[in-house]
């Protein structure tokens, strides 16, 4: 079996934390806190809440640096009658990288389910981003002995019907709720 060349990836999802103007500060002090040997080791992304991403987008892109934006969540739709939806052709269009999908707080507090995080991923992957699926068990099912049943069955079904080469492109998050 070859071995892998996936590199780390370090992400920092922002949740409902910091207005555009906290956000362009953030980003600025983390850019200059990271250096070239840190982007040698390891990929990095900033998941700001939406309203920022297009605040801290010229930031990077004017400066050149390599830390990746992503979004903390989307819709499968590209358009339609969803308030409060964020489609993913609108973060394409504002040149993320990344989209969280399948996180706890969505899972617990909206009721995301394995399936929505199936068509978000596609979704994602359809606009050449990457989908960061998130997948992890609660503490009674971690004592009960059911992990890995809980996380594999939340991986299979996040990525079910994707091709090999699409699962690839896919990052996988454990995150314990």
């Amino acid at each position: 079996m070859a071995k892998s060349t996936r590199r780390p990836l370090i992400s920092g999802n922002w949740k409902m934390h910091h207005n555009h103007f906290e956000a362009i500060s953030l980003v600025q002090k983390l850019s200059y806190l990271l250096h070239d040997e840190d982007f040698d080791a390891v990929d990095v992304s900033v998941h700001p809440p939406f309203t920022d991403l297009r605040s801290v987008q010229p930031v990077l892109e004017a400066d050149d640096v390599s830390i990746a934006r992503g979004a903390q969540h989307c819709h499968w739709e590209d358009k339609g009658a969803l308030t409060g939806e964020v489609s993913p052709a609108f973060l394409a269009k504002l040149n993320a990288s990344y989209v969280i999908v399948g996180h706890s707080e969505r899972r617990e507090l909206f009721g995301e389910t394995d399936d929505m995080v199936n068509r978000k991923a596609k979704a994602i992957l359809a606009h050449g981003m990457t989908p960061i699926v998130c997948c992890g068990e609660t503490l009674e099912e971690r004592e009960a002995g059911s992990t890995d049943a809980k996380v594999s069955g939340q991986v299979r079904a996040g990525l079910a019907g994707l091709t090999a080469e699409q699962a690839m492109h896919c990052v996988i998050a454990y995150e314990p709720l």
